[in-house]
């Protein structure tokens, strides 16, 4: 699970869906994006913390614990 992710978005308050319609991809795609059994390509993950307003790359990590 990619818990920074996950945290970012509750914290704007969007769902899967919004951020996928934002980043132009399907909502099963960035699903599997925050879960991490998938990896954005380099213009998604720009895209992702575009909509999510960070900088780091490090809120793709996958972690175990919260």
């Amino acid at each position: 699970m990619r818990y920074n992710l996950k945290n970012r978005r509750k914290k704007l308050g969007l769902t899967h869906m919004e951020i996928s319609k934002k980043v132009g991809i399907a909502r099963s795609t960035y699903t599997n994006i925050e879960i991490g059994t998938k990896n954005p390509s380099f213009l998604v993950a720009i895209k992702i913390k575009d909509v999510l307003k960070v900088k780091d790359d490090n809120i793709f990590l996958n972690i175990n614990d919260p």
